[in-house]
């Protein structure tokens, strides 16, 4: 069986307010954690919650249906697609 060991590299540094430090302290301290490990959980909390929110897009019933309807239509250009296709082939060379 092998282990495979990451090396921490890499730091963040922050500076901030005696009043701040005080609470981060208290708040490890309720969690039995140190103040390093609980700013990382709670930093790495939320930049996942930061990420899902940017990147999860969630629709009710309606809108699904109305999203879907659209792909499964066939498509349509409209004048201003066919010339900009037109225009990208014109300058666009592909080899």
């Amino acid at each position: 069986m092998s282990s495979v060991i990451q090396s921490k590299e890499d730091r963040i540094n922050l500076r901030l307010k005696r009043n701040s430090k005080a609470l981060l302290e208290r708040a490890a301290s309720f969690e039995g954690k140190t103040v390093s490990k609980f700013i990382l959980s709670s930093a790495l909390e939320r930049a996942e919650k930061t990420i899902q929110e940017h990147e999860v897009m969630s629709l009710n019933a309606h809108d699904s249906d109305v999203f879907f309807n659209a792909l499964a239509e066939p498509i349509r250009f409209n004048n201003k697609l066919k010339i900009a296709f037109e225009e990208h082939e014109r300058r666009v060379s592909s080899k």
